[in-house]
């Protein structure tokens, strides 16, 4: 399980980095709120994460009922973020870390034991 989130972890900076560079276009230059602009750049980079996880962490094939599922749980995921720090009127410097943190967790283990079981 070490070198799966290894791996996992190594994706997980290139994806960071696609997601905060959406993120800050959208929410500094476009100015929409947090948890739309969280979501924007979850969607860039959700995609390179899935497929990239899928072959070099996992090993397992893609289908669109496991983008699906991860999609969807990591999706949710990055809007609650966004919707709590737009409540709170946290900086969005706050809201990158925190969804980066808790994704690179909850989503190992998502992926882990239920979109790539196997």
């Amino acid at each position: 399980m070490n070198k799966q989130f290894s791996r996992y972890f190594t994706i997980g900076i290139l994806n960071t980095l696609v997601h905060w560079g959406v993120f800050l276009f959208l929410h500094w230059i476009i100015l929409l709120e947090q948890s739309l602009s969280n979501m924007g750049g979850f969607i860039f980079a959700v995609i390179f994460s899935f497929f990239m996880n899928a072959k070099f962490t996992f090993n397992q094939a893609t289908s669109i009922e496991r983008f699906l599922g991860y999609i969807t749980f990591m999706g949710g995921l990055s809007y609650l973020i966004g919707k709590w720090a737009d409540k709170l009127e946290l900086p969005a410097l706050v809201t990158l870390v925190s969804f980066s943190g808790i994704s690179l967790v909850l989503g190992f283990f998502y992926s882990k034991f239920i979109i790539f079981k196997g």
